[in-house]
């Protein structure tokens, strides 16, 4: 594994680009997120082709979501690109995905759920990228804090997190790189290019509307891969409109079922982050060294480039 590049921080009057690589995007949606990129983080946007077209669920064919963030990815004069949303869709274009250009002149990368193929595509080659609210998701209400917490790392003011004790939280410390995203895709990803090496890191995972018995499923397969054994923390995030059986239930929540898969080891456990598919969706540094801290009081999770700012 490469050592992380952290890709330039942004300053007043940059250019950023917004792209829909993945399912299809009602523009008047993502208006209120480009507005707050123009008018108060004061950054210069350009619009991708992906965010007034579609195709089926997608946001273009494969072909044209990928030239669209291709261009993106090849403008050095672009020092952010930030989707517009998730969904399904950049699995299939990953892999056809020209990393050459953007190699020469690296930007930051933002999205989540679908996107995490994307960031940990970036990581494999050994870049960071941003876990965070998405051009449709970032003005909800309630997405003050996960907004602020982007324009942070964004800008080079690294942000800092206190979260609540959780019951089912493991004490302990790690420092190390942080890795992970949606666990649908980081399961998926096992056996390709893009899978990611969890060993001795801080993993983060989060997910969506799956059942509680594929849940069991991912863990399991994430578990048998050697994804699990040896990680330096695990930060359990939003599992959010999970959905059991109408007869006769699976039995166990989610935060129990994935205790479950991990009541082995030994290494320091956080549930009931704030990440994922929920309004407050703190942005994390993916490939940035952090430092996670449970204990009886809460959890603290900050990034190692300067001294955190707790939000």
């Amino acid at each position: 594994m490469p050592t992380i590049q952290i890709p330039p921080f942004l300053q007043p009057g940059d250019k950023i680009g917004i792209v829909a690589p993945a399912s299809a995007i009602h523009y008047d949606d993502i208006l209120p997120g480009i507005s707050l990129f123009r008018d108060k983080w004061k950054l210069k946007v350009v619009e991708g082709k992906t965010l007034k077209s579609s195709y089926n669920q997608f946001s273009a064919t494969d072909e044209d979501r990928i030239a669209d963030l291709q261009a993106m990815l090849d403008d050095p004069s672009i020092k952010a690109i930030i989707a517009a949303r998730g969904g399904y869709g950049c699995s299939r274009i990953i892999d056809r995905l020209d990393f050459t250009d953007f190699i020469k002149s690296p930007k930051w990368i933002v999205g989540f759920s679908d996107l995490t193929a994307i960031l940990s595509q970036l990581y494999q080659l050994g870049y960071a990228s941003v876990h965070a609210p998405m051009a449709k998701s970032i003005t909800q209400e309630g997405a003050e804090k996960a907004a602020e917490s982007l324009r942070s790392i964004l800008f080079g003011e690294l942000p800092g997190y206190s979260v609540e004790p959780n019951p089912l939280n493991r004490n302990g410390s790690a420092v190390a790189e942080i890795v992970g995203g949606n666990l649908c895709l980081l399961a998926h990803l096992i056996g390709s290019n893009t899978q990611i090496d969890t060993e001795g890191k801080i993993l983060f995972i989060e997910d969506l509307n799956e059942y509680l018995y594929n849940l069991d499923r991912m863990m399991i397969q994430m578990k048998r891969a050697g994804k699990l054994s040896h990680l330096a923390g695990l930060i359990v995030g939003q599992f959010t409109d999970m959905k059991d059986n109408s007869t006769p239930s699976f039995g166990k929540t989610a935060y129990e079922i994935i205790h479950e898969h991990v009541a082995e080891y030994d290494y320091p456990v956080s549930f009931n982050f704030p990440v994922g598919h929920v309004a407050d969706n703190r942005a994390i540094a993916v490939g940035m060294n952090a430092y996670l801290d449970v204990n009886k009081e809460g959890v603290e999770l900050h990034f190692l480039s300067s001294a955190p700012t707790i939000i």
